[in-house]
């Protein structure tokens, strides 16, 4: 098939195409606008393939988008561009309203009027897949999962701009007809993750030196999910999901937060002990807490395991280890992003 990716050079979405590209035989278009948290070295590994080609354009340009979609003649467009950090949304939601909602809708025109003309056999199995995350269901109190049919409650300006483009999606797809899919995940982690989230950030500071700051008590939850294990749920759900469904996806691992700051420097204790032998864990510090911070998330992903055959490959305690070897043995790819955009700094107190 020919998939469309836009945000093909962020985080989750390099990983997905990275992964096609080197387990499939499909054709990837990565359409990206190539903002602060685009990296294109991210696809150096498969950047040379023939079934590879990028084009830089942003979802809000009617214009580029369609013109890209007609020129590619994609059978699936697989959405995840969007502004994805929730610190950054509470100092400047104007932007993630622009992108996440606006963009949004900028794709579903798009593709309407594209699937509209395409062959009655193409048509039926086109599909456009909307990646969003379990943060559009709000806070869950100490024990219950968020499933597919959990109400929408987003907290945050980032949250609530992908609640509203869910909803556009779903609506296209009621409305119009348009074969959509969504997905919402927990958090993500693992190779190429932008040094601006919790892990790989702890991961930097710990190597400077650096404190490593935890928001307010350390207690609040997250269910971590490898990311190359998402993205092979992502290729499941486009190419064996049913129309008009949607599917969670999660890792079968909560964690709180401290807990995964705690096991990140003990990984580091043994992979790259400090020059004086003393512990990471004691450059852990506490901070003031985001404003509006959620105390849990957890996704109960029996739909798509049971429906569509996936699980996740990986445990956290694996894939953590796979992650911080992976950022001890790339560290010119991390070094030149921090200075280029300050990942690292603190944002997100709502001054």
């Amino acid at each position: 098939m020919r998939i469309f990716v836009t945000g093909g050079a962020g985080f989750i979405g390099s990983a997905l195409v990275r992964h096609l590209i080197e387990n499939t035989e499909h054709e990837v278009l990565n359409f990206d606008k190539l903002t602060y948290a685009g990296t294109l070295t991210s696809l150096s590994s498969v950047a040379a393939s023939p079934r590879y080609s990028f084009k830089q354009g942003d979802v809000c340009d009617e214009r580029v988008v369609a013109t890209a979609i007609s020129d590619f003649q994609p059978d699936v467009i697989t959405h995840l561009a969007a502004e994805s950090h929730v610190d950054r949304s509470i100092d400047g939601p104007g932007a993630f309203v622009q992108t996440n909602i606006v963009g949004t809708y900028t794709m579903l025109a798009a593709a309407l009027d594209y699937w509209r003309k395409l062959p009655t056999d193409r048509a039926q199995s086109f599909r456009f897949h909307h990646i969003s995350t379990d943060e559009v269901f709000g806070s869950l109190g100490e024990t219950g999962y968020f499933t597919e049919t959990t109400p929408y409650d987003p907290r945050s300006p980032y949250s609530a701009s992908k609640a509203g483009s869910d909803h556009l999606v779903s609506a296209w797809g009621h409305t119009f007809g348009l074969p959509v899919l969504i997905t919402n995940c927990s958090n993500n982690y693992g190779p190429y993750h932008f040094p601006e989230k919790l892990i790989p950030l702890m991961i930097v500071k710990a190597l400077a030196g650096e404190p490593l700051p935890v928001y307010g008590n350390g207690t609040n939850v997250r269910d971590w999910l490898y990311v190359e294990d998402h993205v092979r749920a992502l290729q499941y759900v486009f190419e064996k999901g049913v129309p008009g469904q949607t599917y969670n996806v999660g890792g079968n691992s909560e964690r709180r937060n401290i807990d995964v700051v705690k096991t990140v420097c003990e990984i580091l204790d043994r992979q790259h002990p400090r020059a004086d032998g003393r512990s990471y864990g004691e450059q852990i510090s506490y901070v003031a807490d985001r404003p509006g911070h959620d105390q849990r998330y957890a996704i109960d992903a029996r739909k798509i395991s049971d429906d569509l055959g996936w699980k996740p490959a990986e445990s956290f305690e694996s894939g953590i280890e796979k992650t911080v070897a992976w950022f001890l043995g790339n560290r010119n790819w991390w070094k030149e992003i921090i200075e280029r955009s300050q990942a690292a700094m603190r944002r997100g107190l709502g001054a």
